[in-house]
Formats: structure tokens, sequence, C-alpha cells
């Protein structure tokens, strides 16, 4: 099932810091897919728009969570012309990513999308905000 699964993101924010890293900030991170923060599990990542780039830029790909552990990719390459609004991929993410997605700082699980034959069906939709709060008092 490993390879069966990618998982996609928005890039939120590109941070260079000189001499240190460059930080890209994607629209999840621990909360749908807690493997590389429990596991130390190793993704890459890579710009569906651009599958055979040239990957030359170093990145650390972190999530949304404001966690020192929120990292999705620590050590991923990207085209050089990544950017905001990009969709980014990680793949090999498997069956794993929804059934240990959590609320984690009360953000909503995504949708999962099976795709075959280059036709996509929502298998799960998008968790609401509503139905996130819907126990609340």
């Amino acid at each position: 099932m490993a390879t069966a699964g990618i998982t996609l993101y928005t890039v939120g924010t590109v941070k260079h810091l000189p001499g240190i890293r460059t930080y890209v900030s994607v629209d999840g991170g621990m909360s749908d897919n807690p493997r590389p923060v429990l596991y130390g599990s190793g993704y890459e990542a890579f710009l569906p728009r651009a599958v055979v780039a040239s990957r030359p830029r170093p990145v650390r790909v972190v999530g949304k969570h404001c966690e020192s552990g929120d990292l999705v990719v620590p050590d991923g390459f990207v085209p050089d012309d990544l950017a905001v609004g990009d969709v980014l991929a990680t793949p090999v993410t498997g069956a794993y990513g929804y059934s240990m997605a959590s609320n984690y700082n009360k953000v909503p699980r995504p949708a999962v999308v099976f795709v075959s034959g280059g036709t996509g069906r929502v298998a799960v939709r998008r968790e609401t905000f509503e139905e996130l709060t819907r126990l609340d008092a």
C-alpha cells in the first residue's frame, strides 16, 4: 500500500534563511501524516506540475502546526521555481495517512481521493470545521 498513496499539499510560505536553509510550509503536517514525527519516516517531495524537472533546491518542508517536530520532509529537494500556491506531492505515504490522522490543533482531516485511469473519486470527503466542533459545549 505504501507506493499507492501520495499526499498532496499546497505551499503556503517559502522562507529562505541565507546560510541555513529554505523552509517550505504547507497546509497540512503532523495531523494528516504523523509518521515523520513518530517514526522518523523519510519522504521526498516533488511538484506534480514538473514531475521530471531537476530538483536542485534543498528545502525543509514543514507543517502548519507550529511544533518543532512538524516536519513533513526534513531534507527534500525541489525545483528552483517552487512558489507559494504550488501543489507539493509526497509519494509513498500509503494507507496510514488517513487511518493515523488526527485533529491536532483543531485541524480538520483532509479528503481521500482514489484515482484510476486518470479519473478521481472522493472516497472520504474532507472534514468540515462544523463537524470538528460539533461536540464542543
